[in-house]
């Protein structure tokens, strides 16, 4: 008898912004959307630590295509910062390494804020997904060894205090740009105003374009499982998904025919005319009745696809 080949997954295509639970790591959440929903494939747009909680777009299908495109978004986290102790992973989760009696004031606070805004030198935590000589910088922290990671430009486009609840705690909002740790911001934090400091908190409530207001809880998905009719416990998941081409509301954007969209299909560029034409640019998406088909550059008066889409 001949071997059986793996079972695939179905062929369906969105994203599922999905607020995440804390204590869940974002590859097990993905893993489990993948096994709701039946997927082919799967793909996250930004890693959210398991102590985090808040949103995680997930890429099912031909939408994994667009996630470089969410990936470079900006984020907004709500966070708390414990004052009083630094820790090797700059979360609860760390060891102690340092710690103060000190305690900063609001004013104290608010004060430090405008040097983290704008774009800024940080070093990454020493706990993080950073390569260094091809290893992974937690891999080698676990291992005892001293981790020195370069600082690296990321930029903050705002940051606010949002309270004090006690002495010992300080709540923030944070609005910034593609590899920032927020982690860091608490150990910076806490060393600048001599106070030590590492998050005891933290939520990611948006990474651009999407917003709060499309999150789907996990337990409101899990719930489903109670339904037995595959169809109907499937077709219920899919209600909500996000069409791919909402995740690329950045880039310039071409109708086109069918005729045109056959020959995109067909890995051919098409002549562009009139004056909404887009101007050269690398991406731009084409779409047809309304789906997304299609990502590629525009030069020399044509759309040339790189990324073909089923639409």
């Amino acid at each position: 008898m001949g071997r059986r080949g793996k079972k695939k997954g179905r062929p369906v295509s969105g994203w599922l912004v999905l607020d995440k639970p804390w204590d869940f790591g974002s590859t097990e959440a993905v893993s489990k959307i993948k096994w709701l929903f039946k997927a082919e494939k799967a793909g996250h747009a930004g890693t959210l630590d398991p102590l985090a909680s808040g949103m995680l777009p997930i890429a099912l299908g031909d939408a994994t295509k667009t996630v470089p495109y969410v990936m470079d978004g900006r984020k907004i986290y709500e966070f708390t910062v414990a004052w009083g102790e630094e820790r090797n992973t700059d979360d609860l989760e760390g060891k102690v390494t340092a710690s103060s009696d000190a305690r900063p004031d609001k004013a104290a606070i608010e004060a430090i804020l405008p040097a983290y805004t704008g774009v800024i030198e940080q070093v990454p935590p020493a706990f993080s997904a950073v390569k260094i000589a091809g290893e992974r910088a937690y891999d080698m922290a676990r291992d005892g060894e001293v981790v020195e990671i370069p600082a690296r430009e990321v930029e903050i486009h705002r940051i606010t205090l949002l309270g004090c609840p006690d002495a010992d705690h300080a709540v923030f909002e944070v609005e910034c740009g593609k590899g920032t740790y927020v982690r860091a911001l608490a150990r910076d934090f806490g060393r600048q105003l001599g106070c030590c400091g590492h998050i005891s908190a933290l939520r990611r409530t948006m990474v651009a374009p999407f917003s709060e207001e499309v999150m789907v809880p996990l337990a409101d998905l899990v719930a489903l499982e109670e339904i037995e009719d595959d169809t109907e416990r499937l077709a219920r998941l899919d209600a909500y998904l996000v069409p791919a081409g909402e995740a690329l509301g950045m880039l310039p954007r071409i109708d086109v025919s069918e005729d045109q969209a056959h020959r995109i299909r067909m890995g051919n560029p098409i002549i562009l005319r009139g004056r909404d034409a887009p101007v050269a640019t690398d991406d731009a998406c084409a779409f047809v009745r309304g789906q997304l088909l299609s990502i590629g550059e525009v030069a020399g008066g044509e759309f040339r696809p790189r990324r073909v889409f089923k639409a």
